[in-house]
């Protein structure tokens, strides 16, 4: 129930995702950058919350009432095993043996964290419902034509522009980025700025997703054996930094061109993750590390899909590709990461996130290629690609 329950809540926020960066490039278009980076600001304000409200309600020990009964006697009976086989201080060298108890009657307040988590989100929704129906956009408001289709007079006309408009609030055809006849023609760099963008996010969401994932598991591993503790706030920090930098790129976004910011990100995120590699035996320079890399790699994501909007003259499929493969990567990267530190230990872990941040960086020189030989072919052709698209 909980895997169904989960997969209902990505589906919907992938939606959310797709929807919300669609739309304010559409609004928005040149000075889209600056309301994009104040949308992932929220992103990550989100991620960095949410841990913080449910955390008073996680157990420190097990849930089960029949395990809470018998620890005290399990830890008594324990010590006394090891302080007559091997002696007093002697270390277990084998406890899984020892049943981890799973039946029982469960104590836990963690239910409290979702009802406060899903009260804090209840106006969106209520928003969304209020300015549909100031639309016309309801069922329950369709005693005059909508605004946004006011100009057509057939009443079925009228239905299905509703639908359209209600699933897909960005334009009425969202997939008319999906017709062949509008493709035609085009350039061959199109199609590369295309695949490009999307395999950069692909990378660096997915570098995000892998760090957030498992730079806990890499802290307490060995060479570094960090205390639990204080390795659960590499997380927090990281994703502390990622927030106040989205959030600073506000302004910066506004002041300097998106090559220029991209740049910068990109060469902080591969020299950071190659000092990680180097000082892998500090504590003190993972802390610094994180915080350094959630500082510079924050504001890829929204800078580079402003970017490539606006090269592309806001027309084909930008948006939706750079978010589906964005995702893609946080989803996929994490699997492979797992697979790579079950097999060859953590320290594989920052030497995976360093080779991929050097492979993000020479996609983006490609990119930066791609975009220059693009902007010239596509001049002499503008006119006729205008009236192309008005077709």
């Amino acid at each position: 129930m909980l895997s169904f329950a989960l997969a209902i809540a990505g589906l919907a926020m992938g939606v959310i995702d797709n929807i919300a960066n669609l739309q304010l490039v559409k609004l928005y278009q040149k000075d889209s950058a600056i309301f994009l980076q104040a949308l992932h600001f929220f992103i990550g304000l989100g991620a960095l919350v949410s841990p913080l409200v449910a955390d008073p309600f996680l157990a420190d020990d097990s849930c089960i009432l029949a395990a809470n009964a018998t620890a005290a006697n399990s830890t008594f009976n324990l010590e006394h095993i090891r302080n007559t086989l091997g002696g007093p201080g002697a270390a277990l060298t084998n406890v899984s043996e020892y049943p981890l108890h799973i039946h029982g009657l469960a104590l836990t307040q963690v239910s409290y964290a979702f009802w406060i988590m899903a009260l804090i989100n209840l106006p969106v929704p209520i928003a969304v419902l209020y300015l549909m129906y100031h639309e016309r956009l309801l069922p329950c408001s369709r005693s005059s034509p909508p605004l946004a289709v006011a100009d057509h007079t057939e009443a079925s006309t009228q239905t299905q522009t509703c639908i359209m408009f209600l699933l897909f609030p960005a334009h009425l055809n969202v997939f008319r980025c999906c017709n062949l006849a509008k493709l035609r023609d085009r350039p061959a760099t199109f199609f590369i700025l295309h695949i490009l963008g999307g395999a950069i996010l692909f990378i660096t969401d997915g570098i995000v997703g892998s760090y957030a994932g498992f730079v806990y598991t890499y802290a307490v591993s060995p060479p570094l054996l960090m205390a639990h503790k204080t390795a659960g706030y590499l997380d927090s920090i990281f994703w502390a930094a990622i927030t106040l930098s989205r959030l600073a790129f506000v302004y910066l976004s506004y002041r300097y061109p998106a090559p220029k910011l991209i740049t910068l990100s990109l060469v902080s995120v591969m020299l950071v993750h190659g000092l990680l590699l180097m000082f892998f035996t500090s504590q003190m320079f993972l802390f610094i590390g994180t915080t350094i890399l959630g500082l510079s790699i924050s504001s890829v994501f929204p800078s580079l899909l402003a970017l490539t909007e606006d090269a592309l003259e806001y027309k084909g499929c930008v948006t939706t590709v750079l978010v589906t493969s964005a995702s893609t990567g946080e989803m996929l990267m994490q699997l492979l990461v797992g697979s790579v530190i079950q097999e060859y230990g953590s320290y594989s872990f920052m030497l995976c996130c360093t080779i991929a941040s050097f492979i993000g960086f020479c996609l983006f020189l490609l990119f930066l290629y791609a975009l220059h030989v693009h902007k010239k072919s596509y001049i002499p052709s503008t006119g006729n690609s205008k009236s192309r698209d008005s077709e």
